[in-house]
């Protein structure tokens, strides 16, 4: 059997149960016009900005573009496979999101729940006052206590008053770990969580979209429910049932040889580049970045999310579940600051570990598609207007040149329908 062959069977035998591949036509789409993709994206790469990558397009609840180009590695020695895995960064969000919702749905946490409840160790917080001083970088830090405690809902939609260590120059910032992908490869949970419990929160919780460690709290809560290893619950729970048959927090040894790695150095300044290797364990699984995965195994969880919690006929989620998860739960108190993250999300609210556009944009889509990147340049979107679902799989460690692609491919797809 050929490895075009293998391929081909490989894609069949996942895809024709529960998301069947017809061409684009059928469910009003042009491949002529999706054929623009292939191109645009081997203009990228002759002109030296990655070595290739992976899309995944669903629509109508079927497969009509699953396509490769490039190769798999800067030294081009092997064609990039349309089975190609991923360090796939914050697309982490989402899946552990949908983790806590399984959790939700049984009665285990509600999303009112302080996080007291499952973690005593981030109870009685104290909020830093952001005078110049600390705003401008210098300490000491004077702190004040929470108003309330942080919840599940804050956590989801990230108001929690957690943050990034890497995102922000105020004297709070350095207190915390750079990234989830920092935190889960050099602290285990008992360390995370005291580094975590020992800062005050740079908002008080409730009041600031601010990006951090929200999600890798949600993911030690449903470990703390569940007695699992995060990942062993998303196998069970999710990537099982979903057919996602190569998500993990590590690749095992007999699929390392499909992972896709970046250029060397950046295109446009030379500088050294490297993303995590998922071929190594973490201390913790960080729900918040730490997932590997392919093109078509998220384009399935995709699915999932735009069918209302069901992927043909397996469901994973209730219909009012899904629901609650794309509706935009930033309330008009809370200060949304997710353009200043990442101006192509102007435009958007935050759901339950997803954002959920609420107005026009500089993106092409429709009122209430949904979505959540990776800082890579890997990225999905959701539209349930149009029925469509769209994975683009790439490695791009520099988080700016990663959000050039967002408008690209968004275009592109979008182009290419034709009713």
């Amino acid at each position: 059997m050929t490895e075009t062959t293998a391929t081909e069977s490989w894609e069949s035998s996942l895809a024709g149960a529960s998301l069947p591949r017809v061409e684009p036509e059928a469910v009003g789409m042009s491949s002529r016009r999706l054929g623009r993709i292939v191109t645009a994206l081997n203009e990228e790469i002759e002109a030296g900005q990655f070595p290739g990558a992976v899309v995944a397009i669903a629509r109508r609840k079927h497969l009509v573009f699953h396509e490769a180009v490039g190769h798999l590695g800067p030294d081009r020695g092997t064609s990039m496979p349309r089975d190609a895995v991923f360090a796939i960064a914050s697309m982490t969000k989402p899946v552990t999101g949908a983790a806590a919702l399984l959790l939700w749905e049984e009665g285990r946490l509600g999303l009112g729940d302080p996080i007291e409840r499952f973690l005593p160790q981030l109870g009685n917080r104290r909020v830093a006052v952001l005078n110049e001083r600390v705003l401008a970088g210098q300490g000491p830090i004077e702190t004040m206590p929470a108003k309330r405690s942080i919840t599940v809902l804050d956590l989801m939609r990230h108001t929690s008053g957690l943050t990034y260590g890497g995102l922000g120059t105020t004297a709070v910032h350095p207190l915390y770990p750079a990234s989830s992908n920092v935190a889960g490869a050099t602290l285990d949970t008992a360390a995370f969580l005291e580094q975590l419990a020992a800062a005050p929160l740079l908002h008080q919780p409730g009041t600031v979209w601010e990006y951090g460690l929200s999600i890798d709290v949600i993911g030690l809560v449903v470990e703390a429910i569940t007695g699992q290893r995060l990942g062993a619950f998303l196998e069970q729970r999710l990537f099982g049932p979903l057919g996602m048959v190569d998500t993990s927090f590590l690749v095992p040894p007999n699929k390392v040889a499909r992972l896709a790695r970046p250029l060397a150095r950046d295109p446009d300044t030379g500088e050294a580049q490297s993303i995590p290797d998922r071929a190594k364990a973490l201390r913790f699984e960080c729900g918040g970045g730490g997932l590997a995965s392919t093109a078509l195994d998220y384009l399935r969880f995709a699915q999932m999310l735009l069918g209302d919690g069901i992927l043909g006929e397996t469901r994973i989620l209730g219909r009012k579940t899904v629901e609650a998860m794309r509706t935009n739960h930033m309330t008009p108190n809370i200060a949304n600051r997710i353009a200043e993250l990442d101006p192509s999300s102007d435009g958007y609210g935050f759901g339950l570990a997803v954002a959920v556009r609420e107005r026009a944009s500089s993106l092409m889509g429709s009122e209430g598609d949904f979505h959540w990147n990776g800082a890579w340049g890997t990225l999905w979107w959701a539209d349930p207007t149009e029925d469509m679902a769209v994975v683009f799989m790439v490695q791009v460690p520099c988080f700016q040149r990663a959000m050039r692609y967002r408008p690209l491919i968004n275009s592109l797809v979008y182009q290419a329908l034709t009713d």
